[in-house]
């Protein structure tokens, strides 16, 4: 199936209370299959159809305020639209699951696939993971429900997959059925439901006597997501076989240099490596699946060893320091007063879901190996494949 459609397929079998959702590309069929299952009762969801994506997460906090589980998607513009609501669900404490069809931010106009619109929304206060391949994204769609319900936890989570390398190609996956989502998701808890039997308020003015706590609030939500995850991937793992961790490494055991990159990336990344080792080469790969919250101590635990870095990121921080891009920022941080950073370079590519083939990877591992061996330091990015 597509990662379009694997999506849909597992949100048909969580059989979500609530589905508020508007249609974007590459998002769109994901919200018109399950469409379909409603409509033809193959799930019990109360679909509801809105007049933008605003709308749609507005709706989305409403239900998911109740106690229902609620279930969504969008992409790149359509997220910008729901960025005054993402706080909300957020600063509410709602567990709203959403997935996002990576695309490219606009203008110009763009349809394909970027990481950089869920990584615009990193300070929101949602959990966010991304995905590799079709069989990931199903998974973490179903793990995303049990993560963001946990009472310990209690947040939105946002699962992403590249648009159109992920969302429209064909790929196997295995599936689970509705009986095995139930043993593995228990019914959703909320202590204070908005029920008319019992009035509270909710999204009340919140003035500087309690504001200030009530972040604070969110801010350790995310670092029980911090133990909570792991503990979530490893219960999957043992009922499927299929074993996750927040920061995920390949060939890293011996290596001299590894590639570090998200999504579907990471795909192209493993097969150049796998390439690079049959000529000799010490090379591995450290795949970012939960980007927030930040794991920086899993992080460094991975690559404390490996003498020269290369960051590779399909996504772009305009104007901020020459050296760090949205995820080479977080990468920088985790290193600072802990190694060397002379030797991390950092790249973006891939933008506006431009190819980035295996001999451009083995392209970046030539340069980044020679700057390491003169101990020189590549004081901005490196914009990989770009047209003077």
């Amino acid at each position: 199936m597509t990662g379009d459609e694997a999506v849909a397929q597992a949100a048909k079998v969580v059989n979500p209370d609530v589905c508020a959702a508007y249609p974007i590309t590459p998002q769109t069929i994901i919200v018109e299959r399950f469409s379909d299952f409603v409509n033809d009762g193959e799930v019990d969801t109360n679909f509801v159809c809105v007049e933008s994506e605003h709308s749609a997460m507005s709706a989305c906090v409403g239900a998911s305020a109740t106690g229902a589980r609620v279930f969504t998607a969008t992409s790149s513009q359509g997220l910008f639209l729901m960025y005054e609501i993402l706080f909300i669900a957020a600063s509410s404490r709602l567990p709203i699951m959403m997935s996002i069809t990576n695309r490219a931010a606009s203008g110009p106009i763009n349809i394909h696939g970027e990481l950089s619109d869920q990584l615009l929304i990193r300070d929101t206060g949602w959990i966010s993971s991304f995905s590799e391949n079709n069989q990931e994204v199903y998974d973490q769609t179903i793990l995303a429900f049990r993560i963001g319900e946990h009472p310990d936890v209690q947040l939105p989570i946002t699962v992403g997959l590249d648009g159109f390398i992920l969302s429209h190609a064909l790929e196997g996956v295995e599936v689970v059925d509705r009986q095995f989502v139930a043993d593995f998701l228990p019914p959703r808890q909320m202590k204070y439901p908005l029920v008319p039997e019992s009035p509270i308020t909710v999204g009340l003015l919140c003035l500087p006597d309690f504001y200030y706590e009530l972040r604070y609030q969110i801010e350790e939500a995310n670092n029980q997501a911090l133990r909570v995850i792991p503990e979530v991937f490893e219960d999957w793992g043992q009922r499927t076989g299929r074993y996750y961790k927040p920061i995920e490494t390949y060939e890293c055991e011996d290596a001299e240099f590894a590639f570090i990159t998200m999504g579907a990336f990471a795909g192209n990344a493993i097969a150049a490596v796998d390439d690079l080792r049959e000529q000799g080469e010490k090379v591995g790969v450290v795949k970012i699946r939960v980007f927030r919250p930040w794991f920086a101590e899993m992080f460094y635990e991975a690559i404390k060893d490996i003498p020269t870095l290369g960051i590779v990121e399909r996504a772009h921080s305009l104007g901020g320091h020459q050296h760090f891009q949205m995820l080479a920022s977080d990468v920088f941080s985790t290193l600072y007063n802990k190694r060397s950073m002379k030797n991390v370079y950092s790249h973006v590519a891939g933008l506006g879901g431009r190819d980035l083939l295996i001999p451009s990877w083995k392209e970046i591992y030539s340069k980044c190996k020679k700057w390491a061996s003169e101990s020189k330091w590549a004081s901005e990015t490196q914009w990989v494949g770009l047209r003077e």
